[in-house]
């Protein structure tokens, strides 16, 4: 039986509570980084980033100022259609192979090689008065040329018809009496191929109006999906281009003139970024082909978390083509398999000059936008969780002494 008086019994067992409370606190303040969590690392962790390593390459910190930003936009500019595709149109007038064309010669009187034929239709001509010849219409075969009657085959493919009109009267000259030819482009097969996510694909004759990329897509009917969803592309011998749909629509300077033998293909392009970190809203954000500028995603998610978001770490975790970086990136760096190269763009937005930076960082799909807590959102947390903790256990020690007494 314990012989001590009440009030001392009280007193030790206010100072076993306490001695329990200080060894749990102690005991959080030894695992307090693991066991507290996080969402992400931390912004000094992410800014030495470029001494680690994603799949063995090296990983490049770039920050979000306006030398990379005007790098940037000149990179994406070399991407556009207007960019890529500067050679000149080719006339649709000259012959191809596949082209057929209608030959008629006419051979001024006395007729001596076309004798005994009759005057072209319309004339007006009595058939003594010359004579007129009309040719089989004949396709341009692999040979790329044509059989013309007392002057057998004529290459006539790149030629326009009014070359092939002088070469057809030269070689009847001194055997016809002042000949003359008259060659026409029945059905000219200079084409696009236009397919995929279309109304129907097709092949699209060129004429001399010079088709563009919107002509080829109404031709087919137009696309499927919506046209901010949609990607549009070009493909030009060993050059393949791709450009948002809306992008095309809205700036004239890239629906370009068609060439033949081009492949326009419309895809299907769902746009998204993933947001993460003391944001207000972490989730993966849809958005339309015509562009998102940083500004605007951060908006999307409601901003930042202003009670545990680190101002000076909003991030930006891209695969980025080795090409974007221009000189500044060492020539020997180390890519990924598929050529790019892990970067991270960093927006310190302390600095009230970011938020123009912001508005012309444009984001790209499968971006990650990870805003970094602070320092003191963390040491909020911990103060938070061991004064919890300590007072839990005052109170247990307070209630087992009331039971004892």
């Amino acid at each position: 039986m314990n012989t001590k008086p009440l009030g001392d019994r009280y007193d030790d067992a206010r100072r076993g509570g306490l001695k329990i409370a200080l060894a749990v606190m102690l005991a959080v303040l030894v695992t307090g980084c693991s066991s507290l969590g996080a969402a992400g690392p931390s912004g000094g962790n992410i800014r030495s980033a470029d001494s680690e390593s994603y799949e063995g390459k090296g990983i490049e910190i770039v920050e979000l100022d306006g030398r990379a930003l005007a790098r940037l936009d000149q990179y994406g500019r070399s991407f556009e259609f207007a960019e890529v595709f500067t050679e000149p149109t080719p006339s649709v007038e000259l012959i191809g192979y596949g082209d057929v064309l209608d030959i008629g010669i006419w051979e001024a009187p006395p007729a001596v090689l076309f004798g005994g034929g009759v005057a072209a239709a319309g004339t007006g001509l009595a058939p003594q008065a010359g004579a007129f010849s009309s040719v089989p219409q004949q396709v341009v075969g692999e040979d790329g040329t044509v059989s013309v009657p007392f002057v057998g085959p004529i290459n006539v493919i790149g030629r326009k018809v009014s070359d092939v009109e002088r070469a057809i009267v030269r070689s009847l000259r001194g055997r016809a009496h002042d000949p003359q030819a008259i060659v026409r482009l029945v059905r000219n097969e200079t084409t696009v191929t236009v397919l995929g996510e279309v109304a129907q694909s097709k092949r699209m004759p060129l004429s001399a109006r010079g088709e563009r990329v919107l002509d080829a897509l109404a031709s087919a009917g137009g696309t499927r999906n919506p046209v901010d969803r949609s990607i549009v592309q070009i493909t030009r011998g060993n050059k393949v281009v791709a450009m948002p749909l809306s992008r095309v629509v809205t700036d004239a300077d890239q629906n370009v003139k068609l060439l033949p033998d081009d492949v326009v293909t419309v895809l299907f392009q769902p746009f998204s970024f993933v947001a993460l970190g003391a944001v207000r809203q972490s989730a993966e954000v849809p958005f339309d082909g015509s562009g998102l500028s940083l500004a605007q995603a951060l908006g999307r998610v409601g901003g930042l978390n202003d009670g545990r978001a680190d101002v000076k770490g909003v991030f930006v975790f891209r695969l980025e083509d080795r090409e974007a970086f221009g000189d500044d990136l060492d020539p020997g760096v180390n890519m990924t398999a598929d050529g790019r190269v892990p970067v991270i763009y960093r927006l310190n937005l302390s600095d009230p000059a970011s938020l123009f930076a912001m508005q012309d960082f444009a984001i790209r799909d499968d971006d990650v936008l990870y805003v970094s807590t602070a320092p003191g959102a963390d040491l909020q947390r911990f103060v938070s969780t061991i004064s919890s903790a300590a007072f839990s256990v005052i109170g247990i020690t307070n209630a087992l002494s009331t039971n004892n007494n």
